[in-house]
């Protein structure tokens, strides 16, 4: 038994009060503050570097290899063990970013360095997400993961509130070099945190029997379990017309929103602060409750609800009513998202975890965003109130789907003991 192996005496804490789960929070969330940092360094050099356009398809590049080698990724993180895969991940993606600041401090490169290391970090990042997700139920135990799952929700919050101004500090006093030299320096602080987190091993049988195949057969494996799942599949099918439905109007429809109501950058920033607000609240639901009865049931309907809201928002006759609307988005949308992060988490095989977030995280992050293309040329034909009306229709299917199959609906997380 290797010394990243939990002893087994001991004793399960809930996960807010474990030191070990404690530990893997504070890694990933300064992770996830270096990403944020990492973004505002990349679009400003970007923009210095080259044309507006240019720095567009810089932005983009990270989507592509993402994209293409998730489900790889997520055969990686399920053969070697998510623990070692992000680990691998942290110091691959800090290596390359400390590298880039070293190389704008000396000299001016252009554009081409920056496309260099958003595909490195696209590529990296296919690896990365899946080990991620899977990475929960290695450190906690199965009834602790829908509060882990807050907690996760809870960082996620804190580094977008957080790693944007860092990020514009940073730009601020030293310029790129400086801001790329930051993230770095934030992913670093996470690998001595993640070398010290104690791991959970799924069963010894799972893993021989995992290693006897290919890749290929692996990958194909992990699709044929999901299929084959009475609630994996069918969560599967809810998330993606749920992402679908709820990019665009998200990411793209807000903006055009405020400039279409005459709102200003102003009133999209409370619009976001409020839906940030709204998903905070719910992330810290969970981390304080733990466990919500009826998961499948709550994910369906708060799935169905967030979808009224979002047609309900291009609707709003004011400001006011917008930012309290978005909120009311937020917060249902992070419940849905909790639940059925966290029915991903408890219902999955710990073997097939990473396979199983991989397809998952394929459909939010490389087929939801083709949503906000869509949903911008629509907009300028149709206005905001079509579209967000459809939008909300194709969300509001995923939670059709979830209520219309019994063990989807009837899916229970863990009890506590």
């Amino acid at each position: 038994m290797t010394a990243t192996l939990m002893a087994p005496d001991v004793v399960d804490r809930p996960a807010h009060r474990d030191g070990n789960v404690l530990r893997w929070l504070a890694a990933y969330t300064s992770s996830m503050v270096g990403d944020s940092v990492y973004y505002i360094a990349l679009s400003w050099a970007a923009v210095q570097a080259g044309s507006p356009t240019q720095a567009g398809l810089v932005m983009a590049a990270s989507a592509l290899p993402r994209a293409v080698l998730m489900l790889g990724g997520g055969v990686i993180a399920d053969r070697f063990g998510p623990h070692r895969v992000v680990i691998g991940s942290d110091v691959v993606r800090c290596a390359a970013v400390l590298a880039v600041a070293v190389l704008l401090f000396l000299t001016s490169p252009g554009l081409w360095p920056l496309a260099a290391l958003a595909l490195v970090f696209g590529a990296v990042d296919a690896v990365f997400v899946p080990a991620v997700g899977a990475l929960p139920a290695r450190v906690t135990s199965r009834d602790q993961l829908a509060r882990v799952q807050g907690m996760r929700g809870l960082g996620i919050r804190f580094a977008s509130v957080v790693g944007g101004p860092l990020g514009g500090l940073g730009v601020a006093l030293g310029g790129s070099a400086a801001a790329f030299g930051l993230a770095g320096l934030l992913i670093a602080v996470s690998v001595p945190l993640l070398v010290s987190v104690r791991i959970r091993e799924v069963p010894a049988d799972d893993r021989t029997a995992e290693a006897r195949g290919t890749a290929w057969s692996d990958l194909t494996a992990g699709l044929r379990y999901i299929r084959g799942h009475r609630v994996l599949a069918p969560l599967m099918l809810a998330i993606a017309l749920g992402d679908l439905g709820f990019v665009g109007p998200l990411n793209i429809g807000l903006t055009l929103l405020a400039d279409e109501r005459g709102w200003g950058a102003a009133g999209m920033g409370w619009m976001l602060a409020g839906f940030g607000v709204g998903a905070g609240a719910a992330s810290l639901l969970l981390t304080v409750r733990g466990r919500l009865p009826h998961a499948g049931w709550v994910a369906a309907c708060t799935i169905i609800a967030g979808s009224v809201a979002i047609g309900a928002l291009a609707r709003a006759p004011g400001i006011v009513v917008a930012v309290g609307t978005a909120l009311l988005v937020g917060l249902l949308a992070g419940l849905s998202g909790a639940m059925c992060g966290a029915l991903l988490q408890t219902q999955a095989d710990p073997a097939y975890l990473g396979r199983v977030t991989a397809v998952a995280s394929l459909v939010s992050l490389g087929l939801a965003p083709l949503s906000m293309p869509l949903s911008a040329a629509a907009i300028g034909v149709w206005g905001t109130g079509p579209v967000f009306v459809v939008s909300a229709v194709v969300c509001g299917l995923g939670g059709v789907v979830a209520l219309c199959v019994p063990d989807l609906r009837r899916a229970e997380l863990p009890k506590q003991p």
